[in-house]
């Protein structure tokens, strides 16, 4: 098993190492190349870690789906994506290591970000836990991590599975790494080489550098709201323009409006919560924070020109941003 598990990690890291070394040629990176004696310190490194954190990873069943979480508390906080409970006060299904089964309620959830925080069950001791990395701005790029999850579900003779990478890229409310995720990985762990959280599974796409996991800063940023079990929104909001819709990442991985607030140009626009965004003046959407980007470089009296779909018919919509209202924050 042992010597199973040394070449599974040798071949993930030539694997990302292959992946990088392509990305130098591209850009003609100059840098040292990573030798094999570093890449026996990050299998040592991570070898020495896993027994550590892997207690605290969970698998979650909930809506007939499957997912990850892990928890960050003796007392069982338990941190996971926005899109697996989907609210507050939803009871999941919660499988731990060895495969005792209890129960977790979901609290508060950003549905902009994809964060979210939950309770397992009292069991009167305390719980496994990990610690969450509270210095966001040390996941920088080029920096080793690994991912943990339940991909296709939890499987007692297989374990969780590991997944050792590098980060891509940092945005101000996400990481991206070339960690390849499968389905089931959604709410689970990313990890730095201190043992700590820097990133929850988010989104998973098929390319190696797409890879997205909510990083530490809306968890940080909400955790007292999260805890009373408030559902945060963050508005498209453009540079002085104003749309007034929240977007969530859904099951599917589709762009879908969450909420559309009252008199704003997107209700009056005919956009309603479950519209699916397609694309934006012409530009395919395909994450949140794209979204985000294109309606920010608008200003007021600009004119988006929206392809919605809803219940599988697609439509065009033109809107034209306002300015935004003083009481409106996020």
């Amino acid at each position: 098993m042992r010597t199973t598990f040394h070449f599974l990690l040798i071949t993930l890291l030539l694997a990302g190492r292959a992946g990088a070394a392509e990305q130098q040629r591209q850009v003609q990176d100059k840098s040292p190349k990573t030798d094999v004696a570093a890449l026996l310190k990050i299998q040592h490194d991570v070898q020495k870690l896993l027994p550590k954190v892997r207690p605290a990873l969970v698998a979650i069943q909930t809506g007939g789906g499957t997912a990850s979480g892990v928890i960050i508390s003796a007392d069982g906080l338990l941190l996971t994506a926005a899109h697996v409970p989907n609210g507050p006060g939803k009871d999941m299904r919660v499988i731990l290591e060895d495969g005792t089964v209890t129960t977790a309620k979901s609290l508060g959830l950003d549905k902009t970000t994809d964060a979210a925080l939950a309770r397992l069950k009292d069991r009167g001791k305390p719980w496994p836990f990990v610690n969450l990395s509270r210095e966001v701005a040390k996941a920088q790029p080029g920096e080793w991590c690994f991912a943990l999850g339940h991909p296709g579900g939890f499987d007692k003779a297989r374990g969780p599975v590991l997944r050792v990478g590098k980060i891509i890229k940092q945005t101000a409310n996400s990481l991206h790494s070339d960690c390849v995720l499968m389905g089931g990985d959604s709410g689970g762990p990313l990890f730095n080489f201190d043992g700590e959280v820097i990133g929850i599974h988010s989104q998973i796409w098929e390319g190696r550098d797409q890879n997205v996991h909510v990083s530490m800063a809306p968890f940080l940023r909400s955790w007292e709201a999260m805890q009373k079990s408030q559902v945060i929104k963050t508005w498209g909001i453009g540079a002085g323009g104003y749309l007034g819709v929240a977007t969530v990442m859904n099951d599917s991985l589709d762009l879908e409006v969450a909420d559309v607030i009252e008199g704003s140009p997107a209700l009056k626009a005919g956009i309603r919560a479950g519209d699916v965004i397609l694309s934006v003046n012409g530009d395919a959407m395909t994450d949140q924070q794209q979204f985000s980007a294109t309606v920010r470089s608008r200003a007021a009296g600009d004119t988006l020109k929206l392809k919605l779909r809803t219940h599988g018919k697609e439509r065009d919509v033109s809107v034209q941003l306002a300015q935004k209202p003083q009481e409106e924050g996020q």
